[in-house]
């Protein structure tokens, strides 16, 4: 992993041809730094024998995401803008975890090598997340992956096949969306740079732009194209694999793809309906519905892009907002949050528990998407949930210690771990940035980010202390 970092940050340099990458020594000397740690890596580990246990799959899972944001950090430390520590490492971890929070200002006239930088990592650490959502949790008995049919929830001698056919799938229909957004945007109006840097961040579900005001500073027609990529990022990418090999209809099938559409159709509508009722004397009915749709779907799957700010629509659209923040995409995604079909699973939870009042001694049977729900998913689903809003609690508590107002605090908090980026209010959101919270906060922030990437319980379980008995 750290020699294929150490490429990804010779591209920068190599794509701009060094006329306009006036950081290439920042790349150059991170790239060696990250370079020569691998090597050393793997000539100390060059014939261990490799026995994926769970314990050690959880160190490794957790430790490599962890570590490969502190050290994509390094070109934002060295470049000659000045960048502090916390905030190089705060928008690596962003850029990562594709969260899309930023606390950078003046990007119409920041370096490109830096913003094609951010770019990049949001591009590396989206795939990074399908392959872990679809391989790696599912093998640890973590996530809502279980819930759905995939080649890799065991490596077993027996799946390894199955599993490198499926890794290869993931790959190619990821770098077909991307291409295809890239050329989509470049076709429609913006410049190459801009196309490419948006193509990667829109698929990843990441949500850095190349503008002050994101989005918000493109046509109508791109905000539209804007959002059917990030919807298409926020669908499972391995149901994109199995359409691939033949399985039609599948995606279309599936609950949770169906509800987050349903969503979508409905809430841009009532928002719509809703401004136009409040304001029809300077209501546009296509520009309003088309931002709203677009700042919802971008919200909803995560993204973290923004045209206007949606924050100061009113008080109807800033409820609805904050709590589309804690949705999210579909398990398998490159989106955040704490997935559709975990509220899907609590409706049947709820509707279980109402008829056991009914009928106390009646056999009920509990499905999803046609599969058997185990009380183990139950379970887990009720164990994420409560820890995700501990965290939120003690994050949030963490942050007003620091002198920050409720809203920023909490919808910090939120956005950090839901990996959705831009918070509410003034100063942290939508035409705001992280820049002004202190240091401390920062820190905080991209632990918060981090921890909601990996499921939270990932995190967790390594400050158990049975984890390290025996």
């Amino acid at each position: 992993m750290f020699v294929l970092l150490s490429a990804f940050m010779t591209l920068p340099v190599l794509l701009l041809m060094n006329s306009e990458a006036p950081n290439a020594m920042a790349f150059v000397r991170s790239a060696i730094i990250v370079l020569v740690l691998g090597i050393i890596g793997l000539v100390c580990t060059l014939h261990r024998v490799r026995d994926l246990k769970p314990r050690y799959m959880f160190v490794l899972t957790v430790a490599s995401w962890f570590i490969i944001a502190l050290l994509s950090a390094l070109p934002f430390y060295f470049s000659h803008q000045g960048i502090s520590a916390a905030d190089a490492v705060f928008e690596a971890v962003s850029g990562v975890t594709t969260t899309g929070a930023t606390v950078f200002t003046g990007l119409d006239t920041m370096d490109r090598d830096l913003l094609l930088w951010r770019s990049i990592l949001q591009w590396i650490g989206g795939i990074g997340i399908i392959g872990m959502f679809v391989a790696v949790l599912p093998f640890l008995r973590v996530g809502g992956m279980r819930l759905f049919a995939t080649e890799s929830s065991e490596w077993s001698d027996k799946a390894l096949p199955r599993m490198r056919t499926l890794s290869r799938g993931l790959l190619v229909v990821y770098l077909f969306l991307s291409i295809l957004a890239v050329v989509t945007y470049s076709l429609s109006g913006m410049s190459l740079f801009d196309a490419f840097n948006h193509g990667l961040t829109s698929i990843a579900t990441g949500g850095f732009s190349t503008s002050d005001q994101s989005m918000g500073k493109f046509s109508d027609l791109l905000l539209i194209e804007a959002t059917i990529f990030m919807a298409l990022g926020s669908f499972p990418f391995f149901l994109y694999v199995r359409e691939m090999h033949g399985q039609r209809g599948v995606l279309f099938r599936d609950q949770q793809v169906r509800l987050l559409l349903g969503i979508l159709l409905a809430v841009p509508l009532l928002l719509t309906l809703h401004e136009w009722w409040i304001a029809p004397g300077v209501f546009d009915p296509f520009h309003n519905y088309t931002a709203t749709l677009f700042n919802v779907t971008s919200v909803i799957t995560t993204t973290g892009y923004a045209a206007g700010d949606y924050s100061a629509w009113g008080p109807l659209a800033f409820a609805v907002f904050f709590f589309l923040m804690f949705v999210g995409g579909c398990s398998g995604s490159t989106a955040g949050g704490m997935k559709i079909f975990r509220f899907q699973l609590s409706v049947i939870i709820l509707k279980e528990q109402l008829m056991r009042l009914l009928h106390p001694r009646a056999v009920l049977t509990r499905k999803y998407n046609g599969r058997s729900v185990s009380d183990e998913i139950i379970a887990s689903m009720i164990a994420y949930t409560f820890v995700f809003l501990l965290t939120l609690l003690v994050m949030t508590l963490a942050l007003a210690a620091l002198q920050l107002d409720f809203v920023t605090a909490l919808s910090g908090s939120l956005a950090a771990l839901t990996n959705v980026g831009p918070g509410l209010g003034n100063l942290i959101g939508p035409a705001g940035t992280f820049s002004p919270l202190p240091d401390a906060a920062k820190w905080i922030l991209s632990i918060g980010m981090l921890m909601g990437r990996l499921e939270i319980l990932s995190v967790i379980i390594l400050l158990s202390p049975a984890f390290w008995r025996g």
